[in-house]
């Protein structure tokens, strides 16, 4: 019985706690800069190949 109340109580003490959500949210965050950049790297594509090549050439 004593586990049993040890178990409840920890249990309920897990409830209280935003950890788990905070967690989630800077993932999503993460997710959500990642997929920008690979989006604005997509889009300068092109740009940033020129930029290599003057460079390779110019050396």
């Amino acid at each position: 019985m004593d586990r049993f109340k040890l178990l409840l109580g920890y249990l309920r003490a897990g409830q209280d706690s935003d950890e788990g959500a905070t967690i989630v949210e800077y993932s999503l965050l993460v997710a959500l800069i990642a997929v920008a950049l690979i989006v604005g790297l997509q889009a300068l594509e092109t740009d940033i190949a020129g930029l290599f090549t003057k460079i390779t050439n110019a050396i």
